[in-house]
């Protein structure tokens, strides 16, 4: 199968989330009374038409399951599946590292081994594991990048996925391997698969970023289009509403 990724605009440009954080913070203390990013343009984010994976696990009778995923900012991924049929809850957070360094300004570091990552809970009846990795890999994040994603820079940014179980794992690591093999990515994936050591959900402020703030530069340019492209590419598996956390 060949390539149909879709030729990302030059990242470099845009603001970062802490950017994106300063600018608004100074129009509020210019004694703005609200505050709107506005932007003529967004970012053609990097799709990538892949085939599901050869190895999946099997639905079973169980109407729970969760799968932690890491890749770049966690306000995007978290957006992504929200919006996917079949999950019950995406909640933003950490992995990686230790409880005692599971917070916004201490993973910033980019020091502590966490990732911003997103705990799926999803129904298995519904949608597989393997499903969500297809989706993760192909519009959720750019999985090539090391170490980042778009304008966020850092371990914290990093592509990698936290298996639950050993059969978590085994879907995981063989679909990484379908993936290299297919040609269809321009260089191999970055993505790692990593113990999971525990997941700590991220600040309230960060959950639901996207409904809350749609306007946001950050989230007109980076995420978005995610959005956008999980519409387009998985109609059957889109859901227009998104699960919040916040109800």
């Amino acid at each position: 199968m060949n390539s149909t990724r879709a030729t990302p605009a030059a990242k470099s440009g845009f603001l970062s989330r802490r950017a994106s954080f300063r600018l608004a913070g100074a129009a509020l203390l210019a004694g703005a009374a609200w505050f709107t990013f506005q932007t003529p343009g967004r970012a053609a984010e990097a799709v990538y038409r892949i085939p599901p994976p050869a190895m999946d696990l099997p639905a079973g009778d169980a109407h729970t399951a969760t799968a932690v995923l890491a890749g770049g900012c966690f306000w995007g991924v978290q957006a992504v599946f929200q919006h996917v049929q079949g999950v019950t809850q995406a909640l933003s957070g950490y992995a990686g590292g230790n409880a005692g360094s599971a917070n916004y300004d201490t993973v910033s570091s980019g020091r502590t081994g966490h990732a911003e990552a997103v705990q799926i809970t999803y129904d298995p009846t519904r949608v597989s594991y393997g499903q969500l990795l297809q989706i993760y890999f192909s519009v959720a994040h750019d999985p090539t990048q090391h170490n980042r994603q778009g304008p966020d820079v850092g371990t914290q940014y990093r592509s990698a996925i936290f298996p639950a179980s050993d059969d978590q794992r085994k879907v995981a690591e063989a679909y990484i391997a379908q993936l290299n093999r297919s040609g269809i990515y321009p260089k191999p994936l970055a993505t790692t698969v990593e113990n999971l050591q525990g997941f700590y959900p991220a600040e309230n402020y960060h959950q639901d970023y996207l409904a809350h703030h749609p306007d946001s530069l950050y989230i007109v340019i980076n995420d978005q289009p995610k959005i956008e492209n999980l519409a387009k590419e998985y109609p059957a598996r889109f859901r227009q509403t998104p699960v919040l956390v916040g109800g």
